[in-house]
């Protein structure tokens, strides 16, 4: 059998997944009708679309909410964040310190963690109001009949109606996940589906296509970016904890040393001196898939990693000396005209007021402490 009618050319033998649970979402919700009867599916549905009309509102007012909040938040952690915890701080401040400094630096991520807030703090004061809406909307629905052949009938053509309606948010969903993800695992698999395909293309795209189709993808792109960055500074939590023997390292490196720029520098110097490559370590990783995770303080007592070994203890001792030291991830030049994954630093000098470049790993063939052109050969991640 074909239902052509309407463009909505589907056959009742598509057994994709994603049509099958469309029409099971219909299906379940005109039998619950037909349980319920007319005025318990009246109710039903006026507490739906009740529901659905609060959520929206909730989606507006929390999202105005974020961006009128953010400049203020970053400004206020701005002036008056956190510092930076010691070296020998506990687990959860450094986690703390990761946390409020990301709200402070990436604006896209504060703006999704105010309006996670705000949205869950709307739909927990207004879900006490909708029940109370739904129920006085739904007295007049108590004149319908509750009993009878009529009443199951009525009943289960409202019902079908909510399960239209839940079928189009489940559909909804699915559009904005094809289009955060095209190259998903399951996105060629639900646009095979051809009540996905009509419902998306006659109702979804119509209605919501530009934000979906368009804007989602690129904020989800910057999301993505901002999350990574904010990803790299875990190093700053894992490697909170320093053995005292990098800790005294780090001072003897620097004794002597006054400025920020002098204290990096020395200690770029003796990570970049004194630190071996590991061939051994990048063959297990590329013929075997052997990757052998390391601390900062194997690292210090083998004398051998590779270059996110390098980056990892070199921003240990950087902070343990009182230098604000991060880790950094992205691709690197590697000489033949082509880039592959790498990791580097970046440190903050209070004589510039700026953060500065440097690669450890790169510092036994050449001056890579800030050098001219640093853009050119590594490319951050995001």
């Amino acid at each position: 059998m074909n239902l052509s009618g309407n463009g909505w050319g589907l056959s009742l033998s598509d057994a994709n997944l994603v049509t099958v649970a469309l029409v099971a979402i219909v299906a379940v919700s005109l039998l619950q009708g037909v349980w319920r009867g007319a005025s318990g599916s009246a109710k039903q549905l006026f507490f739906f679309l009740t529901s659905a009309i609060v959520a929206v509102a909730a989606i507006v007012v929390a999202a105005w909410g974020a961006s009128t909040a953010s400049p203020v938040l970053q400004a206020y952690l701005a002036e008056h964040g956190m510092e930076r915890p010691a070296a020998d701080a506990s687990y959860f401040a450094q986690l703390a310190y990761t946390v409020v400094s990301g709200l402070r630096d990436f604006p896209l991520f504060r703006f999704a963690a105010l309006f996670l807030l705000l949205y869950a703090a709307l739909r927990l004061l207004t879900g006490f109001m909708v029940r109370i809406l739904a129920g006085v909307g739904s007295i007049p629905m108590a004149l319908l009949p509750s009993g009878g052949s009529v009443s199951r009938t009525v009943g289960g053509a409202i019902g079908a109606a909510l399960g239209a309606g839940r079928a189009l948010l489940f559909t909804a969903l699915l559009f904005g996940y094809c289009a955060l993800w095209p190259q998903g695992p399951m996105t060629d698999y639900i646009q095979q589906s051809g009540l996905y395909r009509e419902a998306a293309a006659q109702i979804i795209r119509p209605a919501a296509g530009v934000l979906l189709e368009e804007r989602l993808p690129v904020f989800a792109k910057a999301m993505t970016g901002e999350l990574d960055q904010l990803w790299q500074r875990r190093y700053d939590v894992i490697d909170a904890e320093l053995p005292d023997d990098i800790v005294n390292a780090a001072k003897s490196v620097t004794e002597g040393k006054t400025g920020d720029e002098a204290k990096a520098v020395a200690l770029y110097d003796w990570v970049g001196s004194r630190i071996v490559y590991d061939d051994d370590k990048v063959t297990a990783y590329e013929e075997r898939n052997e990757w052998r995770e390391q601390n900062p303080e194997q690292t210090f007592a083998t004398r051998k990693g590779v270059c996110i070994d390098y980056a990892r203890l070199y921003a240990a001792m950087a902070r343990s000396v009182g230098l604000d030291a991060r880790v950094v991830t992205g691709l690197g030049y590697d000489g033949q005209g082509g880039y592959g994954p790498h990791a580097w630093n970046e440190v903050y000098l209070q004589e510039r007021q700026a953060w500065v470049p440097l690669d450890p790993t790169w510092a036994k063939t050449g001056d890579w402490f800030d050098p001219p052109r640093f853009a050119d050969t590594h490319i951050r991640q995001a």
